[in-house]
């Protein structure tokens, strides 16, 4: 009986060493790295981080980036603006935004206009706090004395109720109170890192001749000083949509151009997938597939899926019904998703043919030299500075300025396409205890030593750094100026001095020119 019992025992551990045998060989260990901290400088996280499996990543989602694009204001964000080490002084804030969501610049040939109402409201969806005294105090008659006289004639706010071609909506204005209102709490709330009587007149913005802007710029404005004194603000318009100020004739600029829209050409006339999904969505319209390119439907599609309607179908008998229509007749997320594709492989050759680089340089680098001049400003009250000079400039501008900014720093490949209301910010700090350094160095010139005015502007810049921002995360160093720049040390910060060397020289480098004339007058390739 007994030895009954132990071949039964060993029999059923035998199986059961089977079958973890067999089970182990499909259990794939791997092994997990630490989470690291997502601001440099900070302790090594203690949290118990519990393993996951990893499985072979999915075909990337096209539409993913698109959602991206959209950029819809009904999520928390975690912005790093206004964070530094203890006890630096913010001196200046540079804000670059793209205007928030408009309607379509274009319209798909035989379908319906999407059905979006560009009036204001608060009653209605995307809304927030401030919306409602936004639209009382920007429908007020008021002074614009310090607004360029071009700009008066432009509306204040969206109001057509079946919206205009490229005209702001009320998801666009949100979007822009909304980061109006976090770069409050990043600045002027708690301990203020900004003057707490910081007003509209040290405040410039700058903007193009688009109602767009011009709205999306008075939106930012507003989140950031809530109720601001319209005729204080100062705004001036740019002619030309770099904001190039007198540096705008570039002969260079516009041939580098050229080469990278017929890069661009030739890599969607070589794409069999993209071509099918045209014929196919032509089909679907009635129309030829030549046409419907030309109408550039990715713009209306894309607004289709931001705003969460059915995508457009034929119009039968003037008129679409999205409702009835056979889906045989109607544009589908899978036709927004193959052009998505295209697009986003088109971006990633761009960034290795580098022909688009050499554009974005020299249609980049006037606005950064005004951005550097600007940092170089002294301090307010100093003698050498010129009396109500806005040192704190918003610039409200389109995708094809923030497009070549964001190349020309590097950071193409880290923040991607401009999404709608997307804000690039670039703020100036001062190393404490950098007055005394100063002092010295004053007192030394003071003594009639040649030592002490060489130190005084040495310390000066070496006491300065900058920090990038984009829509809320630290990318100063993915920049190409402070790249290399270690950045695990007492001071997580990049020298100014870095960010000036690069404007003023190193940026020409893929130009083989040391300067923006010399680049912008080569005739080579």
């Amino acid at each position: 009986m007994l030895a009954r019992n132990r071949f039964i025992l060993l029999l059923v551990v035998g199986v059961v060493l089977a079958v973890l045998s067999y089970s182990v060989q499909y259990l794939q260990l791997v092994p997990v790295s630490p989470v690291e901290s997502s601001r440099s400088g900070v302790g090594k996280s203690r949290k118990r981080v519990n393993p996951v499996l990893q499985t072979p990543p999915a075909t990337p989602d096209p539409l993913a980036g698109a959602y991206r694009y959209c950029n819809t204001p009904n999520r928390t964000q975690q912005t790093w603006e206004g964070h530094s080490p203890a006890d630096y002084q913010l001196l200046s804030v540079q804000v670059m935004i793209r205007h928030g969501d408009r309607y379509p610049l274009y319209s798909i040939p035989r379908t319906k206009k999407p059905p979006i109402d560009c009036t204001l409201s608060p009653n209605k969806a995307p809304s927030h706090p401030l919306l409602s005294s936004f639209i009382s105090d920007m429908a007020k008659d008021g002074q614009t004395d310090n607004w360029d006289a071009s700009l008066t004639s432009l509306a204040r706010l969206p109001n057509h109720r079946s919206c205009e071609m490229g005209e702001l909506t009320q998801t666009g204005v949100v979007q822009h109170l909304r980061n109006g209102q976090v770069l409050r709490g990043a600045y002027l709330r708690g301990v203020p890192l900004l003057p707490a009587s910081l007003g509209s007149s040290q405040v410039l913005l700058e903007t193009t001749g688009k109602s767009r802007t011009l709205q999306s710029g008075l939106a930012l404005v507003y989140g950031l000083l809530p109720g601001f004194s319209r005729p204080a603000l100062k705004v001036r318009q740019h002619w030309n949509a770099l904001f190039c100020g007198r540096a705008c004739d570039c002969p260079a600029r516009q041939r580098h151009l050229e080469a990278e829209q017929r890069r661009q050409y030739r890599l969607r006339v070589a794409d069999t997938r993209l071509d099918r999904a045209y014929v196919d969505m032509a089909a679907a319209l009635g129309v030829a597939p030549r046409v419907l390119r030309a109408a550039n439907p990715v713009d209306a599609l894309l607004c289709h899926l931001c705003h969460g309607l059915p995508f457009p179908c034929r119009v039968a008998d003037g008129s679409a019904n999205t409702s009835s229509s056979p889906a045989s007749s109607c544009l589908t997320p899978a036709h927004l998703a193959e052009i998505r594709r295209q697009q986003e492989e088109d971006e990633r050759e761009r960034q290795v043919a580098g022909l688009y680089h050499r554009y974005a340089v020299l249609a980049a680098q006037p606005y950064l030299e005004r951005t550097a001049a600007r940092m170089e400003l002294p301090p307010a009250g100093h003698p050498g500075r010129r009396p109500n000079l806005p040192r704190h400039g918003r610039p409200s501008a389109h995708d094809i300025t923030m497009a070549p900014l964001l190349s020309a720093l590097g950071l193409e490949g880290v923040a991607g396409f401009p999404s709608f209301a997307a804000r690039l910010v670039m703020e100036l700090w001062r190393r404490p205890n950098a007055g005394g350094a100063r002092d010295r160095a004053r007192a030394a010139e003071e003594k009639g030593k040649e030592w002490g005015r060489e130190l005084r502007a040495k310390r000066s810049q070496d006491d300065l750094f900058v920090r990038v921002l984009y829509n809320g995360e630290d990318l100063t160093f993915h920049t190409t100026f402070c790249r290399t720049h270690p950045r695990h040390t007492h001071t997580p910060l990049c020298p100014l001095g870095k960010f000036l060397r690069f404007v003023r020289g190193d940026i020409f480098s893929p130009l083989n020119a040391t300067s923006y004339q010399q680049a912008c007058l080569a005739t080579g390739p």
